[in-house]
Order: C-alpha cells, then structure tokens, then sequence
C-alpha cells in the first residue's frame, strides 16, 4: 500500500506548501485536491499550465502522484481531470457520487451519470472511483453493491471511506470485505460518533475516533490491495499550517503502525 494525503488538508496553502508538508510527515505519495471551494490546488480550468509545476515539485519533494479528488459529475469538468490525469501519469480520479439517499428517481440518474463518466476514464485510460457518501445515492454498502452490479466498465472502481460507512451505521472493517474485489482507492479517516458531519479536522485524524482503522487496514492487506491509501482531511482551510502539519504527521504515523500490526510493511 502507499500511504498518501490530499492536498485538501493543507487547502488553505499554496501547491508547493502541500507537497513540502505531506514530504516531511513521511507520506510515499499525494492526492492533488482539484476541490472547488476547498483549495487552490489542481485547478481544473488551467490544467495545462498547472502540469510542469506539479511536475517539478513531485520530483523535488519526491511524492507519487497517488490520485486527484474532483467531487462534481460534471462531464467537462471531469473530462479535465481525466485529461490531467493522463499528462501528469495519475492512475485514479475520485468523484462524488451525487443523487439522493432512497431517492430511486435521483439513483437512475447517478448511475447514468457514473456510467458514461466511466466510459470516458477508460477511454483515456484512468480509472474512475467513487464512495459511499453520506446523503449520497450511494452511501451504504448495499448500494455500493448494486452500483458495481450496475456499472460493469473496468474503468470504474470503489474509493472506500470508512468514516462515511461508519456515519451510515455500519461496521467499516466488515464493509470493506463486502466490496473489496472493486476497491481501487482508499480515502482514509477517523470520525468520533455517527454524526452526519465528519468533526473537526483534528478529530479526523486517524486514531483520534472510533473506527477500528487497524482492522481496515489488516483486511485490505489480506486481501492483496497495493492501491493508495490517502488521508483526506477536510474543513481545515482556515488552520494554521502547524496545525495542518501536526494532523498530517500524527495520521501518518497511526497508518504506518497500523500496517506494521497486520505485517504490511
């Protein structure tokens, strides 16, 4: 597995600030944040200029380029980002998966949606990931499972977040063996409580909540993933950077323990 960050925990910074920061904590990778609102990392609308910088500074502070984080279905942005993704060597672009929970109208649209978003990834090449989001369509493992049923395209895969299955109710570790066979990427946290919010940004930290992160971790190892494994802390725009920097390097530290216990690394 190679341990990651979006770019989003440090969305309040500059690119280069990101990727010196998650350099430090010790990560193997980075997730750029193309998140609207939320940073101004991966811009969308000026990609291309954007590449050469985001070039150099993988290099210089010696971070894969793990996966970008996109929410919105929006086919031309999301037609960007597969774009990006392919210049810049990206295997993964995550997106949102939008809808409504129990709305059956509101399902038959996301599905329409992620279909031909999927269909467009393997047309260059990437693969396609979504999770579970609270209020979402898909937000459960039940209908995590009926959208692989529905969506057959090898460009699309799971992007497992056991803080949302964990507000949905459920045990994350026993989620994740449900839907292992098409988890391509891992967005990872913790959360303290089944509130419909993630908490605040220190509190998402992992081992800072409830989820049995160490058992998550232990089944995607028994399981052969070898995908990312990004942390993805968010609401942390207005934080001071030392902030920023203690729950990046604090996260780190609970995925590497964590994968030394079940004998990943």
């Amino acid at each position: 597995m190679k341990l990651g960050a979006n770019s989003v925990l440090f969305g309040g910074y500059d690119m280069e600030t990101a990727f010196k920061y998650i350099a430090m904590s010790g990560y193997d990778g980075i997730e750029l944040s193309a998140i609207e609102g939320m940073s101004e990392h991966l811009v969308l609308s000026r990609w291309r200029e954007l590449v050469p910088e985001i070039k150099r500074l993988s290099q210089t502070y010696g971070l894969e380029l793990l996966a970008i984080e996109q929410p919105s279905q929006d086919p031309v942005k999301m037609e960007q980002a597969f774009q990006a993704a392919v210049e810049l060597g990206i295997p993964i672009v995550n997106c949102g998966p939008g809808g409504k929970s129990d709305d059956e109208e509101a399902w038959t649209q996301v599905i329409d949606s992620l279909g031909k978003l999927a269909d467009m990834a393997e047309k260059y090449g990437v693969t396609l990931c979504v999770k579970a989001h609270v209020g979402g369509s898909i937000y459960n493992t039940p209908t995590t499972l009926r959208a692989m049923r529905e969506i057959t395209s090898p460009a699309f895969g799971i992007d497992m977040d056991p803080s949302h299955i964990h507000r949905a109710g459920e045990n994350p570790v026993e989620a994740l063996a449900a839907v292992i066979s098409r988890v391509r990427h891992v967005h990872i946290r913790d959360c303290k409580g089944r509130e419909r919010g993630p908490g605040k940004p220190e509190m998402q930290a992992n081992g800072r909540g409830d989820i049995d992160l160490v058992g998550y971790i232990r089944v995607l190892h028994e399981h052969g993933y070898a995908g990312p494994l990004d942390l993805e802390i968010i609401g942390a725009k207005d934080y001071p950077l030392e902030q920023c920097c203690i729950i990046a390097a604090e996260s780190r530290g609970h995925m590497q323990a964590c994968l030394q216990a079940c004998g990943a690394r």
